[in-house]
C-alpha cells in the first residue's frame, strides 16, 4: 500500500473517533501492526492520543519499546507528546496528513506547544517525515474530516 492508502485509513478510523479526530497506523514491513484513534475522552486520559495508543499497541504485539522498522502514518502532525514517543520509541518513518497549523485553524492547540517548545515543524526533526511524497492529498482528506467531526461534535465550524 502507498502512505496515502495507510494514511486514508488513519483518516477513516479518525473520523468516527469519539475521543477526537485524529487516527493513526503502525506499519512493519508494509504489514499493519496496529491501528488507533484518539481515547482521550471515553479514557479520561489525556496521554491516549492516536500515536501514543497506536505505539503501546504496536509494543504489546511485537513485544518490544523498540520499534525500529515501524513506519507510523497519522491523520495530523504529532504533537509535542506524541512526537516524542514515536522518537522514543524509535519509529523509523513518519506520515501525516493534515499539519499543525490546519489543526489550529480548525481550534486545536497543538502549534502553541510547539512554539513554545521552538520546534521547527520537520526541518529539525530526527527522523524522515514524508520523504518525497504528494502530501497535499491526504492533507485535504484530513482537514474536511477534522472540520466534519468538530461540525458534528461543536455545531458549525466558522
Amino acid at each position: 500500500m502507498t502512505p496515502y492508502d495507510w494514511i486514508s485509513v488513519a483518516i477513516k478510523d479518525a473520523s468516527m473517533s469519539l475521543g477526537g479526530p485524529f487516527g493513526a497506523v503502525i506499519t512493519k514491513d508494509d504489514k499493519l501492526i496496529a491501528r488507533a484513534t484518539n481515547l482521550v475522552v471515553p479514557n479520561h486520559d489525556p496521554t491516549a492520543h492516536a500515536e501514543i495508543v497506536a505505539i503501546r499497541e504496536t509494543c504489546q504485539l511485537l513485544g518490544t519499546h523498540n520499534l525500529t522498522g515501524c513506519t507510523m502514518y497519522a491523520s495530523c502532525s504529532p504533537c509535542p507528546m506524541c512526537l516524542a514517543a514515536i522518537l522514543w520509541a524509535g519509529v523509523s518513518e513518519l506520515y501525516f496528513a493534515a499539519t499543525r497549523k490546519d489543526a489550529a485553524s480548525i481550534g486545536f492547540q497543538d502549534a502553541i506547544l510547539h512554539d513554545l517548545f521552538r520546534i521547527p515543524p520537520r526541518t529539525k526533526w530526527p527522523l524522515p517525515t514524508n520523504p518525497q511524497w504528494p502530501s497535499w492529498r491526504a492533507r485535504n482528506d484530513a482537514v474536511a474530516m477534522m472540520k466534519a467531526w468538530k461540525g458534528e461534535m461543536y455545531g458549525a465550524v466558522s
